[in-house]
């Protein structure tokens, strides 16, 4: 490729917990290096999904330009997306943006999406299982986890179970494994990727706790509990809702009466916390498979182009 940035990497991802302003970092380094970028976020595919899953969109502005972004508002609520379907559309975005001879900056918080483009996993088209679905729906988080645990190849160990939906899915997954004598669930494919750098976004723990809990009021009072009614106006189920976690369960809860508004923040402020530790052990997880990560101390865009300089 005749690259027109100053990089000769040709993917920059950018990840982090929770609330350090991964989004931020990303646009900035689109702006200095003709980039454009591809969301890794679980739940930013849904179109009307946007305060509680941080699209932050005004944010891809800066200084009157606009940093075109990718695989945010792609699918409706109601809608299954995996990893699978992700790696797809990862590629496609990949591709266009490099034949515009742009910088492919891949954002996000969700983990599992982000090794697996990086690693190169390749998953099966496993097809939605509803009977298995409905027999497993009243089972306990803990029991699923218990289960998913007693039959899951060892390369699906790192699966994303964070949540009642992704540990059924990931059952699903180990189920159809099963059936596949001698196969594995995951094969090297002919990357596109030739030499990508990870950038980390760094902060003390006491100042990620700070920022998430105010996060979380400044998304309250931008009308987030509105958001989860007109969701509901427009025929997402409870059900449904709970299966996105964090703040479509709690306020879910809340809006059927189970629990108070004070009681509802609390819970999900908590939970919100116990995901960004979740989301660091993840990523510490992968430097340990041999997943490089650059960590730039409060996500400061100076010393991660120093980085990019230097390598």
């Amino acid at each position: 490729m005749n690259q027109t940035h100053d990089t000769h990497h040709d993917l920059l991802v950018v990840l982090g917990p929770t609330a350090t302003g991964k989004t931020k970092l990303a646009v900035q380094l689109a702006n200095r290096l003709d980039g454009e970028i591809i969301s890794a976020d679980s739940r930013q595919v849904y179109r009307g999904m946007d305060i509680g899953t941080g699209k932050d969109l005004k944010e891809y502005d800066i200084n009157g330009k606009k940093i075109p972004y990718h695989l945010i508002d792609i699918i409706e609520p109601i809608e299954e997306y995996n990893v699978f379907q992700f790696q797809k559309d990862f590629n496609k975005a990949f591709t266009k943006i490099q034949d515009q001879q742009k910088l492919p900056i891949l954002c996000g918080g969700t983990g599992f999406y982000i090794k697996a483009t990086l690693m190169n996993f390749h998953l099966p088209a496993v097809e939605p299982d509803k009977e298995l679905r409905q027999g497993l729906e009243d089972w306990t988080f803990e029991d699923l986890i218990q289960e998913f645990e007693s039959i899951a190849l060892k390369t699906l160990k790192n699966h994303p179970i964070d949540t009642k939906r992704r540990v059924i899915r990931a059952i699903e997954i180990a189920m159809n494994s099963e059936k596949e004598v001698g196969n594995t669930m995951y094969h090297n494919l002919q990357s596109k990727i030739q030499n990508p750098i990870v950038f980390g976004i760094e902060y003390p723990r006491d100042m990620i706790r700070e920022q998430i809990t105010e996060r979380l009021f400044d998304r309250l009072d931008q009308g987030m509990i509105n958001e989860v009614e007109k969701l509901l106006d427009n025929g997402i189920t409870h059900k449904r809702l709970e299966s996105f976690g964090l703040e479509y369960r709690f306020i879910s809860l809340h809006l059927r009466g189970q629990l108070t508004q004070a009681e509802m923040i609390e819970k999900l402020n908590t939970a919100i916390h116990q995901f960004a530790k979740r989301q660091m052990t993840f990523f510490r997880n992968i430097e340990k498979n041999g997943i490089s990560i650059h960590w730039v101390p409060k996500g400061n865009v100076g010393k991660a182009m120093d980085i990019l300089k230097r390598r």
